[in-house]
C-alpha cells in the first residue's frame, strides 16, 4: 500500500501541529443558503459562489494568527465559503490542562467566518495525536470519561456554530491490516469511537457527525475497507454517523487514484454524505485538482471541497508547493481548472439509490458476522466471508472481554489480546469464536477482511 509519510513523527504546523460537511448537499442547502455565499461575490467568479450555486461549499483550513495577514484575509473572504480551523479546535487548544477549556483562537475563527456568511467544520475532538500532556499519560477508564467529557463540553460550546464536526480523527492504522490504529483511546474499548460519536449527538443534535482520515483514498486499500465496515455497522445499528471526511493529501508517495470516484460513491451508497476535507496536492498539477472537485461534483452526497490552506506558504508542505495560491497570494493555474469544474458541474439531484458495490475490490473481500448461542458469561459468534477462499479477517471485542476458543481458522492476537487476526486454513468460508463476556455483552466488530 503507498501511504503518506510518517503521519505522527512528521512536523506539523507549530510546536505539535498537524492535523483535518456535513451539508446535505440539497436540503441542507435550502435551509442554509446565506451561509453558503460568501460576501457579494457573484457566483461564477470565485470558489465559495460557485460551488453554492451548485449546491456545495468550498472550504479552506484557516489559522487564527493568520487573520491579521491582509492578504490571507483577503482571499479567505473573497474566495471560500467554509472554514475548517486548522489546529484551534483540537484537543491540546481547548483543553489544555484537565477540565480547564480555552476557546478564545477557536472563537475568533468561528466568529470571523460567521460574521462573513461563511460556515464552519469542527476539527476535531477525539484524536490520539495532540493530545495535551495530561490526556497522553491517562489509560482506561479515566481517560474514557475523559475523552468524553471533552467531546461533550466542546461540542456544546460552539453547539449552533458549527455545521458539522471531525467526531473522531485517523482512528485506523496504515498497512495491510484493516485494522484500528493502536492508541491510548483504543485501548479503552473498541466501541470507543462509537461512545465518541453518540456523546457528540448528544451535545449537538443538530451538526452532521463526520469520521475523518487519510490514506483512505484508493477503494482497494485495506485501511479503506477498514473504515468502510466500521460505517456500514455503524449504520446498521444506529449509532449516529452523517459523513465521511477524506483528507486526500496528495503526494508522490501516495497519488491520486482513478477509483477515487468509487470511493466516494461506495461510501455515500451507505447512507452518508462524504466529504473532501484536507486536499493538497503536491506541485498542485492543474489537471488533479480538476478530477478530484470533479469526482465530487460526480457524486450526490458530496457535499464540497477544502483545501488544507490557502497560500503554499501557509501549508504544512510548504516545500511540495500544494495549494491553489502561490506564496505572494496569486492565483495557480490549478485554481483556474477548479473554478472551471466547479462552474461545469451541476447541482446534486436526491441521494443515489444505489447500493454498496456486492463485488470486493481486488485484495479485498467481505466478512459477515452473526451472533450465536450466549450463556451466562460467555457467547458464540460466526463469521461467513465471501468473495475469496484464501482470506485474513480482523475481529475486536471490548474489554473486559476475552476470546476463550475458536474454531475453523487460524487465529493471533494483537498485544492487548482484543483485536484478533483469522487466516483461513482450508476448513471453509465460516470461522466461529467464543467470547467471554466479563460483564460487557458487546457484539465484536469485524475491522476488515483481506483477499490473500
Amino acid at each position: 500500500m503507498i501511504e503518506r509519510c510518517q503521519e505522527d513523527t512528521r512536523p506539523r504546523f507549530g510546536p505539535r501541529a498537524r492535523t483535518a460537511v456535513g451539508l446535505a448537499a440539497a436540503a441542507l442547502l435550502a435551509a442554509t443558503s446565506a451561509a453558503f455565499l460568501p460576501g457579494t461575490a457573484s457566483a461564477g467568479t470565485t470558489l465559495g459562489a460557485s460551488a453554492a450555486e451548485k449546491g456545495r461549499y468550498f472550504g479552506t483550513a484557516v489559522a487564527a494568527s493568520r487573520l491579521s495577514d491582509s492578504t490571507y484575509s483577503t482571499i479567505l473572504n473573497r474566495e471560500f465559503n467554509m472554514v475548517t480551523p486548522e489546529n484551534e479546535m483540537k484537543i491540546d487548544a481547548t483543553e489544555p490542562q484537565q477540565g480547564r477549556f480555552s476557546y478564545g483562537a477557536a472563537d475568533q475563527i468561528v466568529n470571523h467566518a460567521r460574521s462573513r456568511g461563511m460556515s464552519v467544520r469542527g476539527h476535531t475532538l477525539a484524536w490520539h495525536s495532540q493530545q495535551p500532556p495530561w490526556m497522553e499519560s491517562m489509560s482506561g477508564s479515566a481517560l474514557r470519561s475523559a475523552m468524553l467529557n471533552h467531546v461533550t463540553q466542546v461540542a456544546t460550546h460552539f453547539r449552533g456554530q458549527v455545521v458539522a464536526w471531525d467526531v473522531v480523527n485517523e482512528a485506523f492504522a496504515d498497512g495491510s491490516s484493516g485494522a484500528r490504529r493502536d492508541s491510548n483511546l483504543q485501548r479503552t474499548g473498541n466501541d470507543w469511537i462509537e461512545a465518541a460519536f453518540r456523546a457528540a449527538r448528544a451535545a449537538d443534535p443538530g451538526a452532521k457527525l463526520c469520521y475523518n482520515d487519510y490514506n483512505t483514498d484508493n477503494w482497494t486499500h485495506a485501511k479503506t475497507q477498514g473504515v468502510y465496515n466500521m460505517v456500514r455497522d455503524f449504520k446498521s445499528r444506529g449509532v449516529p454517523i452523517d459523513c465521511v471526511g477524506f483528507q486526500s493529501h496528495f503526494n508522490n508517495d501516495s497519488p491520486y487514484v482513478s477509483n477515487y470516484r468509487t470511493t466516494l460513491s461506495s461510501f455515500a451508497a451507505l447512507g452518508v454524505d462524504v466529504q473532501v476535507t484536507e486536499l493538497d496536492i503536491q506541485g498542485a498539477p492543474a489537471n488533479t485538482y480538476r478530477s478530484v472537485v470533479e469526482d465530487c461534483l460526480a457524486v450526490a452526497r458530496c457535499n464540497g471541497v477544502t483545501v488544507w490552506g490557502i497560500r503554499d506558504s501557509d501549508s504544512w508542505r510548504a516545500s511540495q508547493t500544494p495549494l491553489l495560491f502561490n506564496s505572494s497570494g496569486q492565483k495557480k493555474a490549478a485554481y483556474d481548472a477548479v473554478l472551471a469544474a466547479l462552474n461545469n458541474g451541476t447541482a446534486p439531484t436526491d441521494p443515489p439509490t444505489t447500493t454498496p458495490p456486492t463485488t470486493p475490490p481486488s485484495g479485498s473481500c467481505t466478512a459477515t458476522l452473526q451472533d450465536g448461542t450466549r450463556w451466562g458469561d460467555r457467547f458464540n459468534s460466526s463469521v461467513t466471508v465471501s468473495g475469496a477462499s484464501n482470506w485474513t479477517v480482523v475481529v475486536a471485542v471490548t474489554p473486559p472481554q476475552k476470546v476463550s476458543s475458536t474454531w475453523s481458522g487460524s487465529p493471533s492476537w494483537d498485544t492487548s489480546g482484543n483485536v484478533m487476526t483469522m487466516r483461513s486454513n482450508g476448513s471453509g468460508n465460516v470461522f466461529g469464536f467464543t467470547t467471554m463476556a466479563n460483564g460487557n455483552w458487546n457484539r465484536p466488530v469485524v475491522q476488515s477482511c483481506t483477499a490473500s
